[in-house]
């Protein structure tokens, strides 16, 4: 670190006094409650939030508000010529976290580097089989095939040698599952038999400090003070877990917190016009969809799939949820901002007899019930799942269909969702990385068909020898030409029925500053403050 002349080393330490005299708590009502703190065993967004954006660091970050890569725990890196060797060069000084029940002796080295991606990557590692659920985006992003080794040079030195050329892999290893765990704290926990509290008291070196999780309540978090891109001004930051997001909105307004996620789209311009409250708006990388089990009776038809599809008013759909121009109708797996959309994909207009013909054809009897899982609050992809739910049980009853909506918590829909105990099941992704890799593989390849990531349970080989040739490609215009086909495989077999792309809110109160709307839906909290 370089020194810093006189007056400014002077100005650094009076403004640090002045931020810790002034640091106030930062309330976020957020939509559910994180699945667990052991990051890598999570895909969803609200988990991510509450611990790969707080607790945790990766070796690259996406620049606040963009999909471009900068440094992070990593402060530079190398890629051979032949794009199959990456060597990071570790940032000195990163300390982890120190709490009541952990007190680190060293600092951030490559040894928690090779821990953390180790543990995922052999079934050798004494801590591969302490996640009860595997390592879901590890695998269902093909890591296990894409690793042949991660290696320690040095302290700070760390080579990663890929089996193919990876295009997207320095934006994948800024996703949450690549976080960084403290090895001497997993060493410590492992000889005391207690493995469980990695998921439920976690040790990082991110910008906020766990201190409290009550569940379906609060998550709470003290500011880091030696976090390496400088203290947090807000002290404390909690999370409160407030599922419905009128009574978010509600709590905004009375400024029992001073940011409220996913505010219906409804209900923007009466935040707008509160002279209080202010609203962050973002095109984000996001799609809704209503995924159908390809594996259960009737929906392994492609015909059944079909004529679900053409039975439901999807602009009415949208229209009715997200209301005018907050959302476009959805034709394909990711929106139009990414790499290889394929603009001939269209929605086929809706045709009640058609759809009935379908079914008879496939030889479903009339009142057949399919169950859709549904959540119990709203989000961003599904601001309103009661009504989306019921709406399209209104229409599936036109074609003789019975739809049995199963509203259940976000983290139980989930679960049971991977394990395949749905017919349908409504769900949404955000993007995390700007690749169009990062919808596909993880959501409809072979690989998370297998570990139920991938709630269709679509494995259909010619799209994933399209994906996989597009992500070991680095040119973009012939990647783009793959995902083109690819996506057309997409909409004869019909996995899903796309729903939306909505754009993204945050609603807050107007004395907030330093907060980052994302195009990739995660929430930093790092520089965000109430003045």
């Amino acid at each position: 670190m370089k020194m810093l002349p006189l007056k400014a080393a002077v100005g650094a330490a009076l403004l640090s006094v002045a931020l810790g005299a002034t640091a106030k708590p930062l309330v976020v009502c957020t939509e559910a409650s994180p699945e667990g703190f052991d990051m890598v065993q999570y895909t969803t967004a609200v988990t991510a939030d509450a611990v790969a954006e707080t607790i945790f660091n990766r070796l690259v970050d996406f620049k606040p508000g963009t999909t471009d890569i900068e440094p992070a725990l990593a402060e530079s890196w190398d890629i051979s010529p032949d794009g199959l060797q990456y060597t990071f060069h570790l940032r000195k000084g990163v300390k982890f976290h120190s709490t009541d029940y952990f007190t680190p002796t060293r600092e951030m080295n490559a040894d928690d580097v090779l821990w953390s991606f180790q543990r995922q990557l052999d079934p050798k590692h004494p801590w591969h089989d302490k996640s009860s659920v595997g390592f879901p985006y590890f695998e269902s992003m093909g890591f296990k095939e894409l690793l042949k080794s991660v290696e320690k040079i040095d302290d700070h030195t760390v080579v990663f040698t890929l089996t193919r050329r990876e295009a997207p892999f320095l934006a994948d290893v800024a996703m949450a599952f690549s976080s960084i765990f403290p090895a001497e704290y997993a060493d410590k926990l492992l000889k005391e038999g207690k493995t469980s509290e990695l998921n439920s008291k976690p040790i990082g070196t991110g910008p906020f400090i766990f201190t409290r999780y009550a569940k379906d309540a609060q998550v709470r978090f003290k500011a880091n003070p030696d976090y390496f891109r400088g203290k947090p001004p807000a002290d404390p930051l909690v999370l409160a877990i407030t599922t419905d997001n009128n009574v978010r909105l509600q709590k905004l307004k009375a400024n029992e917190c001073q940011i409220a996620l996913y505010p219906k789209p409804d209900d923007i311009p009466s935040i707008k016009a509160d002279a209080n409250l202010k609203v962050d708006e973002l095109a984000a990388m996001t799609t809704g969809y209503i995924a159908m089990n390809t594996t259960r009776k009737y929906m392994s038809d492609v015909r059944v799939r079909k004529a679900i599809d053409i039975a439901f008013d999807k602009e009415a759909y949208v229209n009715s949820l997200y209301g005018k121009g907050n959302a476009l109708v959805a034709t394909g797996p990711y929106p139009p901002t990414l790499l290889g959309f394929n603009n001939s994909l269209k929605n086929p207009p809706r045709d009640l007899d058609k759809a009935r013909a379908l079914l008879k054809e496939a030889g479903v009897p009339e009142g057949t019930v399919i169950t859709l899982f549904t959540r119990n609050g709203g989000g961003p992809t599904n601001p309103n799942p009661m009504l989306g739910a019921q709406m399209m049980q209104a229409d599936l009853a036109k074609v003789g269909l019975k739809l049995d909506i199963r509203v259940m918590e976000w983290g139980e829909m989930l679960k049971r969702a991977k394990n395949g105990e749905h017919d349908m099941v409504s769900a949404g992704w955000a993007g995390d990385n700007g690749d169009p890799d990062n919808f596909l593989t993880p959501n409809l390849s072979c690989d998370a068909a297998k570990n139920g990531e991938n709630y269709a349970r679509w494995c259909n080989k010619t799209f994933q020898d399209l994906i996989d040739e597009a992500r070991s490609d680095a040119e973009p215009a012939k990647r783009a030409e793959l995902y083109e086909k690819a996506m057309l495989v997409f909409e004869q077999d019909q996995p899903w029925i796309p729903m939306a792309y909505p754009k993204m809110f945050t609603a807050m109160r107007k004395n907030v500053e330093g907060y980052h709307i994302s195009p990739l839906t995660t929430n930093n909290f790092a520089t965000t403050q109430v003045k």
